[in-house]
């Protein structure tokens, strides 16, 4: 299901529910510009915020529950908005961002690779991310399309690393 392109929604509609401020990236998704690309600005900017706070466990079980939320906000978020996965829904770039993050290596020039590869692989949608993308109409599926180009995202950089080591 591609991201509908329509207006995006108001600072009273963010404001009007948790569940539209998580789903809309707290604000991120606002922008009127590209906002899947602005919302993983968010997740790379913010990430360096996180991940002093927690090892790696607790960083993949707070993944787990953001994940677990974003499928109930971006649920709610959908359906208040008409449109099971309206563009100015970013959660769903935020988190697997974050765990994109996680598993890329240290350095800018990864984390640019990284970023360029995660929104390569959540505009083209190669399966099976194609099929929660189109059959998954629900919070649920909003989520998992873009977890699965974090997964082929961390795959390209393993791949990357270990060739040019």
């Amino acid at each position: 299901m591609l991201k509908i392109k329509t207006k995006p929604p108001s600072l009273h509609f963010l404001l009007s529910h948790p569940a539209h401020l998580v789903a809309c990236g707290f604000g991120s998704g606002l922008s009127p510009v590209a906002p899947g690309t602005v919302g993983t600005l968010f997740a790379w900017a913010s990430f360096p915020l996180l991940r002093p706070w927690m090892n790696d466990f607790e960083l993949i079980g707070f993944l787990i529950v953001c994940f677990i939320g974003g499928v109930l906000a971006a649920q709610r978020t959908g359906a208040d908005l008409g449109v099971v996965d309206h563009g100015s829904i970013v959660w769903d770039e935020i988190v697997p961002f974050w765990l994109v993050l996680v598993f890329c290596p240290a350095g800018g020039l990864w984390q640019i690779t990284a970023f360029l590869l995660f929104r390569l692989f959540d505009i083209v949608k190669p399966q099976p991310a194609r099929y929660f993308d189109e059959q998954v109409k629900n919070g649920f599926g909003v989520m998992t399309d873009d977890l699965v180009a974090a997964g082929y995202t961390v795959l390209v950089l393993a791949i990357l690393q270990f060739i040019l080591k």
